[in-house]
């Protein structure tokens, strides 16, 4: 193989890894030092709801109501077992009075009521063995929740004669972040061994496979400081430290192993250590540049939703994707540059060769077992589609669109405490509250109302809300100046169809004041129309930015739409496999979790987003050797195949990697969290092994050479501004460019593996 002139066409990064890698590796270390300290506590600082919009008319009610009468939005319960006595019985009623008044002596705490001293049949269980006290714990979730650690060891327990749990929206919310937290630890622990098991049988080095998971562990703690920086400026969901991990190892693995496969391949066929790594920069470099920015825009398009549970996971998301591009581009081949032919090393898999012939595979040019051997199966895989295209494109589409049926009777709702291991202290008391008391006072809706009202407005008001269907009964007005609320007990659950149904009905009930609704099922109305109204915004976001990116790789008008279409028929198979799941219960005992009815109204977007985006990333690696072989050869037939084998194992072995970090974080106790992780292991394994494998093959067979049609003006702006893979293209004698490597036509183009 010739000389690579590989000096001026770099770029400026490329020049100082190479020229440094040692003074790259060690600034890289001292900033990934500093990531830890500044990320160190990020979760403390996170929150654990963010469902609800706060331009939404809830929303203002709720601070309304906060500001003018705390008492009316209790979120903290304590529930009162007075064992085999009744609630009123006199020793019971005293030690329940002192209990509730040392709460209200608590600091940041406010509106403490309880059935003892407002006789209140909502707040006294039906048995007459349980009662309430209710309170407001003030100031935001962080606030709220250093203010629970701090009372709730002094009120949990034994108390006298009483029993004492806690409960309501607070303790459900500290609770669910406290196990996210664990789970999260969990997650990591049984992901990252079996990841870097799996990355030694893709490798074959135990060196290689180091790499990505260096890659991972620099963008989790690079992301973890990004978003301790965010938290200072605006609310970050604790759930989106899942995605910091999950992308954050998925996509290093994803990057290391292109890159590392074409370093690899270089090295094969016998070029300088500097060579390969320019010569991999320049041409997967590019590639893992242009799916970076495939999956950061998926991402970026949660932006436009006010929730900031949403949001968060575009924080999470564009840094974690960013920063693990930045290691594979920078970092990465600093730590080849350093280790050349000793990437190779350590090939623990002469442990498993026992009766193997020793020349079966060249050191240095294979990769183990059948995920990315760049052998004959892929290419007789992509022939046989392709000589049964129209056979394997019609099944493969019906069947995609079959498994996504379910999802057409999805019902949508919002997180509450069946979100929790049916052991946890606080879905325990929501239970009790649910099931024992006629009314509970944290899933009730309140009507905020303002301007001057006579008593007789406000009796009518009353009595036409209590006779809506759905009311069990109204209390109130309780009133100050010219404001005042009622409070409206709802039948069924607290977020159910009927609730949410009443919350419509009383919105539109006519009334002589300003009325405003909130509560929880309140605030899930307005959450499910704030996405409705944003959600195409969001569509049109990634569908027009990935044409574009797909164009500027491709040069061709047809292959973008192929790639949003596909991409979007790979997702069926998550979407009805959550409803099937998750909101009917089908395996629910399997899985360990409550199903509800109903799935979270802001799960769909987010599953959406990021599963796109990864379908995307392996989308470009497929269409980019792809592209580079058509532009070789001009045979589309063999460009296709050509592109199969050379990343069919490839996107395999990513994709059963980060499956495996999804599965992961779908060991989780709380049922959001499985569902995020279960549902895009499953999307990611269905777009790389059906896909990526069936569908791609067959469709552009029957597209045929029109697949790289552009009109000239489109053309010429892909020929000034697109990018590729592949290799640049000769120069005549004289001309002032750099000297091009010889033609890819020149190589051995089915040798060279990871």
């Amino acid at each position: 193989m010739s000389e690579v002139n590989t000096g001026p066409s770099l770029g400026g990064w490329t020049r100082f890894v190479t020229a440094r890698p040692r003074l790259s590796l060690l600034v890289a270390l001292v900033i990934t030092a500093l990531a830890v300290f500044a990320g160190s506590g990020v979760a403390d600082r996170m929150g654990s709801g963010g469902w609800a919009d706060p331009d939404a008319e809830s929303t203002y009610a709720t601070q309304a109501l906060e500001r003018e009468f705390p008492a009316s939005q209790p979120n903290l319960l304590l529930l009162v077992d007075s064992g085999s006595r009744s609630v009123d019985d006199p020793a019971v009623a005293a030690e329940a009075k002192r209990l509730t008044d040392r709460l209200a002596a608590e600091p940041g705490i406010t509106g403490v009521g309880s059935y003892w001293g407002t006789g209140s049949a909502a707040l006294r269980a039906e048995d007459g063995r349980e009662a309430l006290i209710a309170a407001r714990i003030e100031g935001d979730e962080k606030t709220a929740a250093a203010a629970l650690d701090r009372i709730a060891p002094e009120f949990r327990g034994t108390h006298g004669p009483l029993e004492v749990s806690l409960g309501g929206p607070v303790a459900v919310q500290h609770e669910m972040q406290d196990i996210i937290q664990e789970d999260l630890l969990r997650a990591e622990l049984i992901a990252l061994p079996v990841t870097l098991v799996l990355l030694v049988m893709v490798f074959g080095s135990a060196v290689a496979a180091l790499l990505p998971l260096g890659l991972g562990i620099v963008a989790i703690l690079g992301t973890n400081a990004v978003l301790r920086g965010i938290t200072e400026l605006t609310d970050v969901s604790v759930f989106a430290q899942n995605l910091t991990t999950a992308l954050g190892l998925g996509l290093a693995v994803d990057y290391a192993l292109f890159i590392v496969r074409r370093f690899r391949e270089e090295l094969a066929e016998g070029a300088e250590v500097r060579d390969a790594v320019g010569v991999t920069l320049r041409t997967a470099g590019r590639t893992v540049l242009f799916s970076a920015l495939t999956v950061a825009v998926s991402l970026a398009a949660m932006l436009v939703f006010p929730q900031y549970f949403l949001r968060s996971f575009a924080y999470a998301g564009i840094a974690v994707v960013l920063l693990a591009a930045a290691a594979a581009l920078i970092l990465l081949p600093a730590a080849l540059m350093l280790l050349g032919h000793r990437v190779n090393a350590l090939d623990l898999r002469v442990l498993l060769r026992r009766g193997r012939r020793k020349s079966g595979a060249r050191d240095g040019s294979g990769v183990a077992g059948a995920f990315a051997e760049p052998g004959a199966g892929w290419g007789r895989t992509a022939a046989l589609v392709m000589r049964r295209a129209p056979v394997f494109a019609l099944a493969t589409a019906a069947g995609l669109i079959v498994l996504g049926l379910p999802f057409l009777g999805a019902t949508f709702g919002t997180a509450d405490y069946r979100q929790l291991p049916s052991s946890a202290d606080s879905r325990v008391v929501q239970e009790e509250i649910r099931d024992g008391f006629p009314g509970s006072p944290s899933g009730s809706l309140e009507v905020f109302v303002e301007g001057a009202a006579t008593p007789a407005e406000y009796a009518d008001y009353r009595s036409r809300i209590a006779a809506l269907p759905g009311a069990l009964g109204v209390d109130g007005p309780v009133t100050s100046g010219e404001h005042g609320y009622f409070t409206v007990r709802a039948e069924g659950e607290a977020v159910g169809q009927e609730a949410q149904q009443l919350v419509r009905d009383i919105r539109a009930e006519p009334a002589a004041f300003d009325t405003s609704v909130t509560g929880t099922a309140a605030v899930l109305v307005d959450s499910k129309d704030a996405i409705a109204d944003r959600l195409p915004w969001a569509v049109v976001i990634i569908v027009v930015v990935t044409l574009l990116l797909v164009f500027l790789l491709t040069g061709s008008v047809l292959i973008p739409v192929q790639a949003v279409v596909l991409n979007a028929l790979s997702l069926t198979a998550m979407f009805g496999a959550v409803v099937w799941v998750f909101q009917d219960g089908n395996l629910s005992g399997l899985l360990g979790f409550t199903a509800t009815g109903d799935i979270e109204t802001t799960l769909p977007v987010l599953m959406f987003c990021v599963a796109f985006g990864l379908s995307m990333d392996y989308g470009v690696f497929l269409l980019s050797r792809i592209k580079e072989e058509y532009d070789r050869s001009g045979d589309h037939e063999q460009a296709v195949t050509f592109g199969l084998r050379r990343t069919g194992g490839l996107i395999t072995a990513a994709a059963v990697i980060l499956a495996v970090v999804m599965v992961g974080i779908g060991t989780s106790r709380v049922t959001n969290t499985k569902m995020l992780g279960l549902g895009i292991a499953l999307a990611v394994l269905m777009d790389a092994m059906v896909v990526r494998s069936l569908l791609v093959p067959a469709v552009m067979k029957l597209t045929g050479r029109a697949t790289w049609w552009a009109p000239g003006p489109l053309r010429r702006f892909h020929d000034r501004f697109g990018l590729s893979e592949g290799e640049p293209k000769p120069v005549a004698e004289g001309d002032t460019g750099d000297p091009a490597r010889p033609e890819p036509a020149a190589r051995d183009r089915d040798t060279a593996g990871v």
